[in-house]
Order: structure tokens, then sequence, then C-alpha cells
């Protein structure tokens, strides 16, 4: 970049004082010859007191000379030297400093060290930030070390200013700074030096320079300026230590630009204007020229349907969204805004649309190559717009490519490098999530998918009984949401029921009618009723919206009608028992890939049989690690096959033994048409768990009061065996009560049951039908009191209907150091 380009690049390089600069300049004998006014203030001694003596006068009395003279060898041997040392103060406290030694060299071929010394204890006691970082500079970088006479001559350079700026030795001695620098920056930092040698304080500035050839770029530099005082405080020149600080410079740089991003790219939800903003942002401060090019469907607010890395053939189209140059009379190219672009099949902007991945030619060649060749109109004006250097960022979003943009340099000599790929793609990735909002509120203006997407659930997680994981994929625009669903309901006893529902039609009355009857779901099965008795039920309630939804005023009233397939498997006895209502039967795939389509009555659709055709439940005892599929007709069914055709495509996807939840999801996914779905597609997969035997006790009870100490007896070893000691005394209180209630209220034998899971969970079984009812006895009531106080002792508890009776349950939360079995 040229220095006019820097405005927004960067922040103002004037200079800054640093107060707490200490240099000490020694010559080969080890006497200074230099001092700082901030060293006066450091240690106490005035430029009279230390300039001509020792320095071995500032150091404690244990470092007597003969150390000294080592110390001043290993500096020689090494070249410099960094670490802490003891400095002695003028009051005769000891200060611990870090020490910075290095090797100067000077016209007449002799050395001098120049000493920079930081109190250890001011850093750690709350030191400024510019203050740290110059000391951390100091421990660590590599600093360019030059010392300037009071006619800001070079008079002394150490060797790593010429690795800095390239300029040798020979050709600094004698002369000021305009023999090294721009013009400009020379004098820029005269006038700094000039303002230290007055003062005598320390300055700092920031100034750009070419390195060497073989760094195709300018640098920034940081220099700090101190004024070294001789005998008497009588100021002998100007030191400079200087770092680069290009990184931080690039870094600031980048920064600056990505906030002009976030307050200039995506003002509306245009895309178009989007894609304007773009282009505009990028020229000048990144390119010449810019480009914005997005897929057709885009500006129509239609999200291109091709992910990255599965379009073939001819490139999609394009249509231009922004275009900007620092002279729009040399980029004169075939296509303006809002026109169609058509990008040919061999060019790196087909390529950038295919994988996805950005493209850099340093260098541009239009001569020769597959896309010059078969477009020569837009090659031939790339050749006369002067640009010779290209970048090609496609813009993603959600792993969809929305467009392209391109970015370009003919002005600006230098080419572009892969940091600049680096800010270019980070600045397209701030317009692609502007484009992608705007694509999402164009859908999400149809209230049917916002609340379809409300309404599932939002995670489904496993249980002892199941794990599980789930698909859902919303119709496309022209069809609209429906009224799919899916849900997990853990019950009691381990026991989970899985739920898969479609409700007839499209739009938001499906997607409200989804959210009714899920609700409506997860109320009956709190009630633990049996699949085929849920299902009845349901239908009773579908039934009952029709009439409340019939709009008397419409000769004919709209019909509401759903499909639903619900399933409890208990891990205990791995049995599971299912009914459906009109909706496509589940596929079982066992253990080792072997894939069945379950054999249970279809029934008639909810809200449609009228109540005539009865719903039928089957029961299947499953094998361990045996996988269930629900699913949607849209999954397996559409206008071009059959939906047998589709059953044998997914059952062929799910037929992989071993293989994860997620990866059978992914793959069943992949059998979808490749264009958008005409209707929900949704899947829930589950992989039955079974518990093992030492994870449930139960014994059977004879109908007499004498049997319930036994009771307590027996789950409290049992709770001891599991290491369960916490919860023996509230146990032994709940098996009381519910055996208790068993053996008054029933005329047969009771059975006690205790399952540990994810909770503890004790179940009483008898031959009563009657459901238990908690009462609230008054102060001198007897009874009643049973219920209450296991509801107290509970997490939750309830009662389910048996075969032959009830079955009345209670959880507790195990201890936290309990181990599962």
């Amino acid at each position: 970049m040229t220095h006019t380009d820097h405005t927004l690049l960067a922040e103002p390089v004037s200079p800054r004082e640093m107060p707490d600069a200490a240099i000490a300049m020694l010559d080969a004998e080890g006497t200074v010859v230099g001092w700082t006014h901030a060293a006066q203030q450091l240690v106490g001694y005035s430029a009279g007191e230390v300039v001509g003596r020792s320095a071995a006068h500032v150091l404690p009395p244990p470092e007597d000379a003969r150390r000294a003279s080592a110390f001043a060898e290993q500096c020689r041997a090494r070249g410099g030297w960094s670490g802490t040392a003891a400095i002695r103060h003028r009051d005769g406290h000891s200060l611990r400093m870090t020490l910075r030694v290095s090797m100067l060299r000077g016209q007449d071929a002799g050395t001098r060290w120049l000493v920079s010394v930081t109190d250890i204890g001011s850093l750690s006691s709350g030191a400024t930030s510019s203050g740290a970082v110059r000391e951390s500079l100091l421990a660590r970088a590599p600093i360019g070390i030059v010392v300037y006479d009071p006619q800001l001559r070079c008079v002394w350079v150490n060797d790593a200013m010429e690795r800095h700026d390239g300029v040798p030795r020979h050709r600094r001695f004698g002369r000021g700074l305009k023999g090294s620098l721009p013009a400009v920056e020379a004098e820029a930092l005269e006038v700094v030096m000039q303002q230290v040698l007055d003062s005598g304080t320390t300055m700092v500035h920031e100034y750009r320079a070419w390195p060497p050839a073989d760094r195709p770029r300018e640098h920034a530099f940081s220099a700090s300026f101190f004024c070294l005082q001789g005998d008497g405080g009588t100021p002998l020149g100007v030191c400079s230590m200087t770092v680069d600080v290009t990184g931080n410079r690039r870094a600031r740089e980048r920064l600056a630009i990505l906030s002009e991003a976030g307050t200039h790219i995506g003002s509306t939800l245009d895309v178009m204007r989007t894609g304007q903003e773009l282009a505009e942002l990028a020229v000048p401060l990144l390119a010449d020229h810019a480009l914005v090019d997005l897929v057709e469907s885009v500006p129509f607010s239609v999200e291109p349907s091709a992910r990255i890395g599965t379009t073939s053939g001819r490139p999609q189209l394009m249509r231009r969204a922004g275009l900007a140059s620092v002279d729009l009379g040399v980029l004169e190219l075939p296509w303006v805004r809002e026109e169609v672009v058509h990008p040919h099949p061999e060019s790196p902007f087909a390529a950038a649309m295919r994988t996805g991945r950005s493209y850099l030619e340093p260098v541009l060649d239009t001569r020769a190559g597959p896309w010059v060749d078969h477009d020569p109109v837009r090659a031939q004006k790339v050749r006369d717009s002067g640009v010779h250097s290209l970048m090609v960022v496609p813009i993603r979003a959600r792993r969809c490519v929305l467009g392209l943009a391109l970015f370009g340099r003919s002005v600006e000599q230098t080419a572009f490098q892969e940091d600049d790929l680096l800010l270019a793609e980070e600045l397209v990735t701030r317009a692609a999530l502007c484009l992608d909002n705007a694509l999402q509120y164009a859908r999400e203006r149809t209230a049917a998918l916002t609340l379809q997407r409300d309404l599932l659930p939002h995670r489904v997680q496993g249980s002892a009984a199941v794990e599980v994981a789930s698909r859902y994929v919303p119709a496309d625009m022209d069809h609209g949401v429906g009224g799919d669903w899916f849900d997990v309901i853990e019950l009691s006893g381990a026991r989970v029921a899985l739920v898969v529902g479609d409700v007839v039609g499209h739009g938001i009355n499906a997607a409200a009618t989804m959210g009714r009857l899920r609700t409506a779901v997860r109320t009956l099965a709190d009630l633990d009723l049996p699949p085929d008795e849920l299902l009845a039920h349901l239908d009773d309630t579908v039934r009952r919206l029709n009439d409340e939804d019939a709009d008397v005023s419409d000769p004919i009233p709209a019909v509401v009608g759903a499909t639903c397939l619900y399933a409890v498997y208990d891990p205990v006895t791995r049995r599971c028992t299912m009914a459906r209502a009109g909706h496509p039967p589940p596929l079982i795939v066992d253990a080792q890939g072997k894939v069945t389509i379950a054999d249970l009555p279809a029934g008639a659709p909810l809200g449609l049989g009228l109540g005539l055709v009865p719903f039928e439940s089957v029961e299947l005892e499953l094998p361990e690690e045996s996988v269930l599929a629900f699913f949607s007709d849209g999954l397996v069914e559409s206008r071009d096959e059959d939906i047998d055709v589709g059953l044998q495509r997914l059952g062929a996807a799910l037929a992989q033994p071993g293989a994860s939840l997620e990866d059978l999801c992914s793959r069943a996914m992949e059998t979808l048409p490749t264009q958008a779905p005409a209707d929900d597609v949704t899947l829930l997969l589950a992989r039955t768990r079974a518990l093992q035997p030492a994870q449930v006790a139960s014994w059977d009870l004879p109908n007499e009061l004498v049997t319930v100490p036994t009771a307590r007896h027996l789950a409290a070893r049992q709770l001891r065996e599991w290491g369960l000691e916490p919860l023996v005394a509230p146990m032994e209180s709940i098996v009381s009560e519910l055996v208790t209630n068993a053996i008054r209220h029933g005329d047969g034998p009771s059975r006690l049951r205790l399952i540990q899971h994810r909770v503890l969970t004790c179940e009483v079984s008898d031959t009563s039908t009657g459901q238990p009812r908690p009462r609230h006895p008054r102060t001198l009531d007897e009874h009643g009191r049973g219920l209450c106080l296991v509801a107290r002792l509970s997490r939750r508890w309830g009662s389910r209907s048996a075969a032959d009776g009830k079955v009345v349950w209670a959880e507790q939360d195990l201890p936290s150091t309990a181990g599962a079995l």
C-alpha cells in the first residue's frame, strides 16, 4: 500500500513521551561516558557523579572490581548480555534490576556498550502497559540501536539495525537519517530527536521503511529516543532503540478495517445493497478494484440448494451485486450491476464456487489457460484494466456458497500476499453473515416455519432405555412448512416413549395443530396409558379440535387429520409395545445390520376414522443394541417413486453394524433427492439398551400386613448392596406406605420392585384397578397421610395401569457418589 492509503488503517503515529527509560553508555573499558535523566531518577546518581567513572561504582560492595572485570569479559565474548542484577542506589540501598547490554560499533572500528536498566519492583507494582511492552521487547526481541551526536549524525550502531533496514554501517557513520529513510520519515524523526536533545525527555515514534529486497512490503518500526548526558549534564547525543512492529501494525489495520465492516456492511436486509457495500469498503482499503457476484437465486431471497462440493456440470449463473474501483473508467467489464454473469467452467471463479475455497494469484497471468481461451472478452478487459494481482473469495454461509468476491490491484504495485487473503476472507465472512441474515429473514417471514421449529424439541436426550439421534428438514418455500413432529418422553420404571407424527397439510395451521397434538401426547404419556389407549384418546382430541375450529360460515369446513406412531420400550424386559394411526411403520435394525419392517396394524389417521376403527398394540422383544427408526413419509415417499422403493433405500442406509446414530442419520438424509423436499422430513433413531439383572431387584409379597416390615428390610438390604445407604431411611418409609396401601386396597398378592438406573425407582404392584389419590387429612384423622408422605420423600411419583391391576411408583435421585452398576 502507498503511504496515502492509511488514514483508516492505523492510529496516528505522533511522538509519545517515555519518562521511564534508563540508559547508560559505557566505553570498551567499562567507563560511563553517557547517562540519561531517567537513569538519574532511577538510581539517584547525576550524570556528573558517574560519567568518567567505572560502572562498578553503582554496584553493591560485594561486586568488587575483579568480578566486574569478569562480567565485562563475558559481555565481550557474547557480544552482549541480558538478565537481572543488583544496582546500588545513591542512598545506599540495593535495587533489583533487569539489564540488557548491547554492543555498538563506531566509525573508528571501536566498540561501546549500551546498558538499558529497568526496576523489577516498579514493573510488578503496576508499571504502565507501554513500559511493560517495551521491557518485554528489550528482553526478547532483536533491537536496533543507533547513537547520534548533537548534530544528529550517526556515530555508533549495532549489528541488529542493519538487519532491520538493510543499510550497512559505513553508509550511516557521519550521516543523518536522510541517507537511510524516505525524506518525509527522516524529517519527522529528526524533529523528534531534536526535541529529545532540547528537553532531555524520552520519546517514541513509529515510522515506515522498506527493508531489504527479500521482504517485498514496507515494514513498521517503533523507535525510542533517549538523550545521553555527559559530565555536568551536557547532552552528548541521542540514542535510538528500534523494534519491528509490523505485525502489531497490521493487526491494528485489520481490526480497523473489520470495525469499518461492522458499521458499513449489512445496513439493510437488501442482499444487492450488501454486495455493493462490501465492494465499496474493500476499495481502496484492501484493493483497487472489487466485484461481488451472487448466485442468481440469492437476490430473490432464495438460498442456493447446492451445497459445497455437490455442484457439477455447468456453473451456477451469477448476478452482479457490487462493483467498486479507484477508477471506474479503467474497469470496463462486460457486466454491470444487476446483470447476469456467466462464469466459465474452467475459470478460477467456477472452481471457487465448486470447492468453497479461496483463490490467490499474486501475479495474474491472463495470457494463457482454459478460461482465458474460452472467455476472451473478460480476459481482454482484465488486461486493459492493468490488474496484476487477484484474489477470489467465495461467500459462504452454512455450507452454501452464496456468491464470489473478486479483488484486484492495478495502481498499487504490491502484489496480494497470504495475509491480504486472510483479511479479505474475514471481510467476506462479515458480508456472508449479513447476506445469510437477510436470507433467513426472508425465509422466516412465514410464521409457520418459526412456529414449527419452536414447537419441536430443540434437543432430544437419551435415557437408561435408549440412545437417540434425530433429523428434521422442513419443506421448501413452494410447498410451505408442514406439521411433522417427534418426541422422546421418559416414563416411570426406566421406560421411554418414542413418538413421531405428521399433521395433514402445510402452513401455519398445520404447524399450530402439530404443537397442540404434541402437547396432548405428552399429557397422555404422563398418565402412562398403553399405546393403543393413548392413540384412542388422541383421536378424540383431534376430532374435538375439528369441531371447535370448524367455521360455520364455511359450507365445506376444513378437516384436520394427522398420523402418529407411539411406542413404549422397557429396558428391564427388553420389550417394546407400539401402535400406529395411519403412520408408516418403523424399521428395526438388529446389531448385525439386518433390517425388518415392524408388522403392526395400520390404524386409521387421527380425526378421520370417526372412532369406528380401534387401534391395536403389538408387543415385540428386541435384542439389546437394536435400532428403531421412526420417520415421516417425507423421507421415503415422493412423486417419482413408490414408498416401497423409499423404504428399501432407507433400510440400506441404516444397515451399518456398529455405526453411530449420528452417522446413520446423516446417511439417511443423504438418500433424499437433491432437490428441496416437497414435504417435511423427520427421522428419529433409537438404539435400545438393557438394564443388567443386578440393577433390578423384585420380591413377591403375600397380602398380609405382617409383610410390611419384611418389605422394608428387603429394600434396605438391597440399597446397602448397591451402595445407596443415604437412601435407606426415606426408601423404607416409601416402601412401608406403598406396600401397606397395596395390602389394604388389593385382594391378592403384591409385588415390590427396585430399579437402579439414572434414578432409583420403587414400584409396588397389586391386583386392584383403582388408582390412588392423595388426601389432605385433618388434624385428628388417623389415615390418609401415606401418599402425602410419599410425595414429600420422592422427586416424583405416580401410578399406571397393568394387565392384572396397577403399579404405584416413586422415584428418588441417586447420591452423587453412587456409581452405576
